[in-house]
C-alpha cells in the first residue's frame, strides 16, 4: 500500500513538470516571449498531475478497450479541468483560463477541442509513457524515493501558500488606482511589474488576471452606487411623504383654526 502511494505521488510531480514544460512552450511560442506558465512559483503544474494519476487510477479495468480509455479520459479530464476552474474563480475571484471565444465550450471553463486533445494525450500516457515511469519509480532507490517525496511534498505546500499570496496580494493592489476601467488595467499592470519577479510571473502566465481584478472593482462600485441610489430615491420618497403629511396636517389645523374663529365670532355676536 506504501508503495503505491509513494507511485502515485512520484507520478504526480513527475506529470506536473512535464504539464508545466508542455504548457510553458505552448504559451511561449504563442506570445513569442517565454512565459513561466502556472500558478505555482515551481515548474509544476498540478492539473495535469492530478489528471494523470486519476485517469491512470480510474481506467485500469478499462486498459483493453482503448476506446473506452479514450471516451472516459476526456469524461474525467473535463471535470476535473472545470471544477478546478470553478473553485480557483471562487477562492481568488480571478478567471484562470477562458474558452468562451471556441466553439462547443461550457462556461468557458472547458471546451471539445481541448477535451479530445486530453483523450488523446491521456491514451497516450496510459499506453506509452506510464510504462516508462512506472520503471524509472521502480528503478530508484527505497532511499532516494522517501527523501525526493519528502522534499517534493513540503516544497509543494510552501509554494501553494507562498503563491495564494501573492494571488491576494494582486487583488489588494486594484484598492491602489482610480475609478476608471482603463486606467485601472493599466495601472494595475504598471504596479504588478514593479513588484517581485513573482508578481510579474502570474502577470505573464495569467495575463487575464488583471482584467479581472478590474471588472471585480467596477461590479463592486456598480453596485455601491446601484445601494446608493436606491437609498437615495428611497430617501426622497420619504421626504416627499412626510412633506405631504405637514401639509396635510397644518391644513387640518388652519381649518380648526377658522372653525374656532368662526364660532367664536358668531359667540360674540350673541
Amino acid at each position: 500500500m506504501l508503495q503505491t502511494i509513494e507511485t502515485y505521488t512520484l507520478m504526480f510531480f513527475i506529470y506536473s513538470f512535464l504539464g508545466w514544460i508542455m504548457e510553458s512552450v505552448r504559451v511561449s511560442i504563442a506570445q513569442k516571449k517565454w512565459v513561466d506558465r502556472g500558478f505555482l512559483i515551481g515548474p509544476v503544474l498540478p492539473i495535469y498531475g492530478w489528471g494523470v494519476v486519476l485517469v491512470t487510477i480510474l481506467l485500469k479495468k478499462y486498459l483493453d478497450d482503448i476506446l473506452v480509455t479514450f471516451v472516459m479520459s476526456i469524461v474525467i479530464c473535463g471535470l476535473l479541468e472545470y471544477i478546478t476552474s470553478f473553485i480557483m474563480e471562487k477562492i481568488f475571484k480571478a478567471r484562470w483560463w477562458d474558452y468562451s471565444n471556441r466553439k462547443f465550450n461550457i462556461n468557458g471553463r472547458i471546451c471539445l477541442e481541448n477535451l479530445i486533445m486530453f483523450g488523446i494525450a491521456c491514451c497516450l500516457i496510459v499506453y506509452i509513457a506510464n510504462p516508462l515511469v512506472y520503471s524509472f519509480i521502480d528503478w530508484l532507490p527505497s532511499i532516494i524515493k522517501h527523501i525526493c517525496i519528502v522534499v517534493f511534498v513540503i516544497v509543494y505546500i510552501i509554494d501553494s501558500v507562498v503563491s495564494s499570496i501573492i494571488i491576494f496580494g494582486i487583488k489588494k493592489v486594484s484598492s491602489e488606482v482610480g475609478d476608471s476601467t482603463r486606467e485601472i488595467s493599466a495601472k494595475v499592470k504598471s504596479i504588478i511589474h514593479s513588484k517581485s519577479r513573482l508578481y510579474r510571473r502570474l502577470v505573464d502566465a495569467f495575463p487575464n488576471i488583471k482584467d479581472r481584478v478590474d471588472y471585480t472593482k467596477w461590479t463592486i462600485k456598480s453596485k455601491l452606487e446601484e445601494v446608493g441610489n436606491k437609498i437615495n430615491d428611497k430617501v426622497e420618497e420619504v421626504q416627499e411623504i412626510i412633506s405631504e403629511k405637514v401639509e396635510d396636517v397644518n391644513n387640518k389645523i388652519d381649518k380648526k383654526k377658522k372653525e374656532v374663529q368662526e364660532k367664536i365670532e358668531k359667540f360674540k355676536k350673541e
